[in-house]
This record gives structure tokens, C-alpha cells and sequence, in this order.
């Protein structure tokens, strides 16, 4: 029996028998191989597989969630860095992006296996920012309070004009 696609299951157009009796409770799979896939010959399982992934994934820094919006005059970026030092990241600020990084440290009190639940992040952390407006790289400002970062870019106002009067050395050498 040929597998129905997705489609013909949605619309119906292939009688709901066969598939009823794929999915009876008492139905075991295995005891009829009708539908089941034919194995790959070439498929040889690897008794030494060591789970290079999982182990990849624990090492891997993490994305710091923020929030950034803007103002009038500036855009303001905020993110949680509760037990993190104010000395322990590191903000760099180009014109066109922001980039957070920092560490938070664990403190384990008890031993893993007396865990029900593990959601903190621990480890480093970074989060590349691109700003949708250029800002003023120099009056930038950042602070913490009570593990909340506030990061303030005032924007580039590139409407901005000035009168630049012309010096001449003739008026200076005499």
C-alpha cells in the first residue's frame, strides 16, 4: 500500500480504512510491514557515537534577549544582566551597530543531581545589534539598575547644519 500524502489524507480523497487500521489502539507496529518504509541496505548504525552535538551545543554562548526602540532623539536598547557585573561586560558601539558581551558565572550551591529544575543561563553570553538609524557614537550611555541594562544611542541628526566662517593666513602674517 503506497503511503497518501498529506493532501490526499486532508482531503479525504483516499479511503480512511487503511489508515484506521494503522492507527487502531491494538494495532502493533511491525506486526504487518505493508507501509513501512523499505531499509536502507547501506545503513550501518555506529556503535561509538558520542553525541558530538549535545556535547557542542552546552559549550555554545548564549543570545542576550533584548528590547531596543526609539525616541525622538535617540535609540535606547535594554536588556536583563541580573548577576552579571557592570565590570564584566563589554559594549562596543560602531555608528550602524551594538555589540553585548558578558559573562555570568554560576554558583552551584548543590550538587546536579538534586536539581527538579534548570532554566538560568550560565556562561557567556553576546548579542550583535544592527541599528536602524546612525548615532553619535561619542554621548553614548549605558547603565545597570537592579540587573536591568539600559543602553541610550542618541541618533546621528543628519538635518543638522552649521556655518562655517573661512579663515585667511593673509590676516595672520602680518
Amino acid at each position: 500500500m503506497k503511503k497518501p500524502s498529506f493532501l490526499e489524507r486532508l482531503t479525504g480523497s483516499v479511503p480512511a480504512n487503511d489508515y484506521d487500521r494503522i492507527l487502531d489502539e491494538d494495532h502493533r507496529f511491525g506486526d504487518d510491514n505493508d507501509t513501512a518504509e523499505p531499509a536502507d541496505e547501506n545503513y550501518v548504525e555506529d556503535d561509538n557515537w558520542d553525541n558530538t552535538q549535545e556535547k557542542s551545543v552546552s559549550t555554545q554562548e548564549g543570545e542576550l534577549p533584548v528590547d531596543m526602540y526609539q525616541t525622538n532623539d535617540a535609540i535606547i536598547i535594554k536588556a536583563l544582566v541580573a548577576g552579571v557585573s557592570p565590570a564584566d561586560l563589554d559594549i562596543s558601539i560602531t555608528r550602524d551597530m551594538v555589540t553585548i558581551r558578558g559573562i555570568r558565572e554560576e554558583f552551584q550551591e548543590t550538587n546536579d543531581d538534586n536539581y527538579y529544575h534548570r532554566e538560568l543561563f550560565w556562561g557567556s553570553f553576546s548579542r550583535n545589534l544592527h541599528l536602524p538609524e546612525e548615532v553619535v557614537i561619542d554621548e553614548a550611555e549605558a547603565q545597570e539598575r537592579h540587573g536591568l541594562l539600559e543602553i541610550r544611542l542618541p541618533k546621528l541628526d543628519k538635518h543638522r547644519s552649521t556655518q562655517l566662517r573661512v579663515k585667511s593666513n593673509l590676516n595672520q602674517q602680518k
